[in-house]
């Protein structure tokens, strides 16, 4: 699925109302599905998926192919019904921005994004929001008003404390008995060991987890061309920096954080998506419903209900 046309997201973040952000973004990137029939109806594409190796044939729309010379699935109500958690890391490190808005006002924007979607798949959808311990629960429901309830509690100031993952990940696996789709929204800015834990409790519950990275891109690469006196956002401490001496250290110290953080969600089967603030949110939306549409929870699922309607013919 590829956008013929991205959106700026310095344009889309300048918008004041969350829900023009959320509904600009996800008509983009229906409007990119290259002229199918699927062109801005919501109602139509939510009917179809794209075909994955091992679907069955049966449930492929062929006068549909015949139109977009691609293979897609026909999508039954079985499918729909799915619980979905937006995780939204509101701590002091994601009230940083080098640009004109910060990495928590590009996460709320992307989580306003995936819960309009979301909604617009008719899945049953929620949000959490956490610091060091989770703040505010809205459990996942298909009904009126749901999304002007998360968009009212993403739009609450933020109390901005510290990161500290293992906790909330913990109160997250104990809040959601029910097995679903958990998307977390952070910068991970954390210790491995603190998210690995979490992701571990989480998936050994039977759910389904993609983690979107967010970050400045001015923590992907070293700016400090002299010596200043710096302040870490979660704790206040002041620490003066020679950068000639810290940029190595740096670049080296989060480069394998990164890869230890891939590591951690490959072996627990949890989908990772890194973006950057400067990136258009249509990237992180195409490639969650890329992930959202082959994870192996999905597709058995995907495929008995295709039988069964094959059969029902």
């Amino acid at each position: 699925m590829n956008s013929t046309a991205q959106i700026d997201p310095a344009a889309v973040m300048q918008m004041k109302n969350l829900q023009l952000r959320a509904k600009i973004i996800v008509d983009g990137f229906f409007n990119g599905l290259h002229r199918s029939p699927l062109h801005g109806s919501s109602i139509e594409f939510s009917e179809y998926r794209a075909y994955s190796p091992g679907d069955d044939p049966r449930g492929l729309d062929w006068k549909l192919f015949a139109r977009t010379d691609r293979y897609f699935i026909k999508k039954f109500e079985d499918e729909t019904n799915r619980r979905c958690f937006l995780v939204v890391d509101q701590s002091r490190s994601m009230d940083f921005g080098s640009l004109d808005y910060t990495k928590l006002a590009y996460a709320r924007t992307l989580a306003a994004t995936l819960a309009y979607f979301l909604t617009l798949q008719r899945d049953h959808v929620g949000l959490m929001t956490f610091d060091e311990t989770i703040a505010d629960v809205i459990p996942p429901r298909n009904r009126a008003g749901q999304f002007r309830h998360i968009l009212g509690c993403l739009d609450r100031p933020a109390s901005g404390r510290g990161t500290h993952l293992a906790k909330p990940l913990r109160q997250i696996a104990a809040l959601t008995p029910r097995r679903g789709l958990i998307i977390c929204l952070s910068d991970v800015l954390t210790p491995i060991d603190d998210i690995a834990d979490g992701l571990s409790l989480i998936r050994s519950r039977g759910h389904e987890v993609v983690v979107i990275r967010v970050l400045d891109p001015a923590e992907t690469r070293w700016q400090l061309s002299e010596t200043r006196l710096v302040v870490d956002m979660e704790t206040g401490r002041e620490m003066p920096i020679d950068p000639d001496r810290a940029a190595e250290q740096y670049l080296d110290a989060f480069g394998r954080h990164a890869d230890e953080l891939q590591s951690a969600c490959d072996s627990r089967g949890v989908a990772l998506f890194s973006c950057t603030t400067d990136q258009p949110l249509q990237d992180s939306l195409a490639h969650f419903v890329r992930t959202y549409g082959r994870r192996g929870a999905s597709t058995s699922l995907n495929r008995r209900s295709v039988q069964r309607a094959g059969k029902s013919r």
